[in-house]
């Protein structure tokens, strides 16, 4: 093997282009590793760990670029790669243009003070996005704080000041928003319409915008949250300013607030203040006892007037039938993770998770168990140094080769979430997968069912039918409703039928 080490001082690009560069380094002929990100420690740690050298000092401002292939052709390949992958990302930063000659700002105020930009994205390792958050804030702009590791102190901080600033704080780890038609992180290409979306969940709120889309409603905005702002220490600050915000547009007729589970107390007061706004707010927040996303959904069109379609889906291409074997949920999103967990516990009980419904249920390191259980590989525990499993799947791939091997495995339950930032062909790296599990599974004398969860609409850069279609044809039942596909999977295992 060849190791190439390299320090690219002040050569700063933020995480999720990294995360991008690094995929596609990575696959390049020969090569067995790579790491392209900036140097802070977090990373100059994970270099290590991956057993390469690094024999300077670096800071965070510095590019590491780490390349193992099998011999000097091989890195060679990766680091053409890794030119082509950077020079895409200046030229489409050129494409976006500039300031003309005069030096670039070096400050997100400075930048507002130049440009009249009320809205900053903000995508910087977590140590560092606070100082820059309250920067814009400060300056009068709304936040997309993509970054996640920010502290909880610090995001009441931020959404302390943003309220006294009448702007709004969106995140940490706001990972899905759309601004007046602008994708701004993982987002569908859904269509137009009066529906505002304030979302405490990322692919929970893609799922929502989905259906939407399918039932023929269009969606004015998603104001994305961050995961923590309906829990106790943050206690709604910015899903309360986002309601007020979508209140006062006149092109919003209703809104649906979307979350993972909140804390009760919270969700309460979220709700009387949503009822003294004068425009009709539904809910789909999950928790046990109330209605999954679909059901939800099904409320809300309900309530505005609108018909109730039959969600598509696309069978598997043989009959199926109950098979033996316990419940083996592989997820990219969190939301859709609790979503699959909650449907799932009222038909088997319990189910194992590293992002358990309580902490009893908690999986061990190796995420392993010979029971049910639901993996959310998109995990912050999961994703440190790594790109999410929306855009580089191989943790999840490795996981799917595996439960195709195991006896225990009864049913495969999985989800992929298309649209702008996720992977450009997920339909066809899953499919492989899953033919793979499948043939693993029949090798041992064993059928093994697979069904997906589909999250997308027919505009997104794959396309939803195009790629139903290709994990159809590897022996996936597929579904848009996620719910649905949880419910289908659970008719399949033959202790859910006892």
């Amino acid at each position: 093997m060849t190791d190439l080490v390299e320090v690219r001082r002040g050569a700063y690009y933020d995480s999720v282009s990294l995360m991008q560069v690094s995929r596609a380094v990575g696959a390049a002929p020969g090569v067995s590793a790579a790491l392209v990100a900036m140097a802070t420690e977090l990373n100059t740690d994970l270099l290590a760990g991956m057993g390469f050298t690094l024999g300077e000092p670096v800071g965070p401002n510095d590019m590491l670029v780490a390349i193992r292939g099998e011999d000097e052709a091989a890195v060679d390949a990766g680091r053409s790669a890794l030119d082509a992958a950077l020079a895409g990302l200046k030229a489409a930063g050129a494409q976006a243009g500039g300031f003309g000659d005069a030096p670039p700002p070096r400050t997100l105020g400075s930048a507002a003070a130049v440009t009249g930009a009320n809205l900053a994205l903000i995508s910087v390792p977590g140590r560092n996005a606070f100082v820059d958050a309250m920067d814009a804030v400060r300056s009068g702009m709304s936040v997309v704080l993509f970054s996640d590791n920010v502290g909880v102190e610090e995001e009441v901080a931020l959404k302390d000041a943003a309220r006294e600033a009448d702007v709004l704080v969106m995140g940490p780890d706001c990972g899905t928003a759309v601004v007046g038609g602008v994708a701004l992180g993982f987002a569908n290409a859904a269509r137009a319409g009066s529906v505002g979306l304030v979302a405490a969940s990322g692919t929970g709120a893609q799922q929502v915008m989905c259906l939407l889309d399918a039932a023929g409603v269009g969606m004015s905005h998603c104001l994305g949250v961050g995961g923590r702002d309906l829990s106790s220490p943050v206690q709604g600050r910015s899903t309360k300013q986002a309601l007020a915000a979508l209140a006062a547009d006149p092109a919003t007729e209703s809104v649906i607030v979307v979350s993972k589970p909140p804390a009760a107390e919270v969700l309460e007061d979220v709700r009387a203040y949503a009822a003294s706004l004068g425009k009709p707010v539904h809910w789909a927040t999950l928790g046990a006892g109330r209605p999954d996303l679909t059901a939800a959904v099904e409320a809300a069109l309900e309530g505005e007037g609108h018909g109730i379609p039959q969600w598509p889906s696309w069978p598997a291409p043989t009959q199926e039938s109950p098979v033996p074997g316990a419940l083996r949920g592989l997820f990219c999103g969190g939301t859709l993770a609790d979503e699959a967990m909650l449907v799932a516990a009222e038909v088997l009980g319990p189910i194992r998770s590293n992002i358990p419904l309580s902490p009893e249920l908690a999986l061990g390191p190796d995420l392993r168990s010979d029971s049910h259980l639901v993996i959310d590989f998109g995990d912050d525990g999961l994703t440190q140094g790594r790109a999410h499993p929306m855009i580089d799947p191989s943790l999840r791939l490795e996981r799917i080769a595996a439960e195709g091997a195991d006896p225990t495995c009864g049913v495969l339950l999985l989800d992929l979430v298309l649209g702008f930032g996720s992977h450009s062909d997920p339909a066809g790296e899953l499919a492989e997968a899953v033919e793979g599990a499948r043939k693993a599974a029949a090798d041992g004398g064993r059928t093994l069912p697979v069904v997906v969860s589909l999250t997308g609409v027919e505009s997104d850069p794959q396309g939803l039918s195009a790629c139903a279609k290709t994990l159809q044809a590897a022996g996936a039942s597929v579904f848009l409703s996620n719910a649905q596909a949880t419910r289908h999977a659970l008719s399949l295992l033959a202790d859910a039928q006892a």
